[in-house]
């Protein structure tokens, strides 16, 4: 392809929907302890040369109280990448990764662009997950049709941009470590004893609701996702760090509620990657509607 995509790990796509469209992947790290591993895909395939960190190292860490942190790639490893899209035979890089707005990953992306013997084109999903996945998809759409690389990065960020991007998390503890939501709000939720349930907005981490209870808070989420999809043509996703069951059942009754919307395509199902669950803590459940492009 003339036109290469790239994109994170934190994207969370599983390696062989990465290798089908030939999306090229680099991964963030993620710190435990004194060891550092490179993130690894949704189907447990790593990427990089250290060990590969699971989603279930990172929940039984936190569960232990043990330190956890994340880090972004390098522009050198970024540059890496663009250099091997070159040799490949690519003339332009298109780029996209989570947030800029909560993670340098973008800017590590535009650093490397500027000494890359192609042409990169970095976009800002201003998503976190699969919905930035899903906006990588549109973008490869594109270039497999034909399109430019001004067209793939147009198509990823309206992907990106019609997103909704819900979560509930356990405890909002996790996310005051990570320096991802404030203090208070972590304090004011635990006192209450309430289940926030969260939206990616502008990039950021943002409150939606307070339930008390944590079926009462599956059962909102539930609504405001078919809220979302609306009578649109959507992919959806439902991610989850070490709450296979609680995921399972409800992309299990979104995939019936939602089968006109969804043409015959399956609601996703898979454990969020080691450095988004290293920020939601176990027993998180998220879900990304995108509405497919015109």
């Amino acid at each position: 392809m003339p036109v290469a995509v790239v994109t994170d790990s934190t994207a969370s796509l599983p390696a062989a929907v990465v290798a089908e469209r030939g999306i090229l992947v680099v991964p963030l790290q993620v710190v435990i302890g004194a060891q550092v591993y490179d993130e690894v895909l949704a189907d447990g395939a790593t990427d990089g040369s250290s060990p590969g960190a699971t989603p279930a190292m990172v929940a039984e860490a936190l569960r232990e109280f043990r330190p956890v942190s994340t880090s972004r790639p390098t522009p050198s490893a970024l540059l890496e990448v663009y250099e091997r899209a070159a040799a490949d035979g690519a003339t332009e890089v298109v780029s996209i990764h989570l947030s800029g707005q909560m993670s340098g990953t973008f800017e590590s992306a535009q650093l490397a662009a500027k000494d890359a013997p192609v042409a990169v084109h970095a976009v800002d999903s201003r998503q976190v997950g699969v919905a930035t996945g899903y906006a990588a998809l549109s973008a490869a759409d594109v270039v497999a049709a034909g399109g430019s690389a001004l067209e793939a990065v147009e198509a990823a960020h309206a992907r990106a941009d019609s997103a909704t991007s819900l979560f509930y998390v356990d405890t909002l503890e996790y996310l005051r470590r990570g320096g991802r939501i404030g203090a208070a709000a972590a304090l004011f939720g635990g006192a209450l004893s309430v289940k926030p349930l969260l939206k990616i907005e502008d990039g950021r981490v943002a409150n939606l609701e307070k339930v008390r209870t944590a079926g009462k808070a599956l059962n909102r989420l539930e609504a405001l996702v078919l809220e979302a999809a609306g009578d649109r043509q959507v992919d959806v996703c439902v991610a989850h760090l070490a709450s296979h069951d609680r995921a399972g059942q409800l992309a299990e009754r979104l995939g019936e509620e939602l089968a006109d919307n969804l043409g015959g395509r399956e609601v996703w199902c898979t454990e969020v990657g080691a450095v988004l669950g290293a920020h939601v803590g176990p027993g998180m459940v998220a879900v990304c509607v995108a509405p497919l492009l015109p």
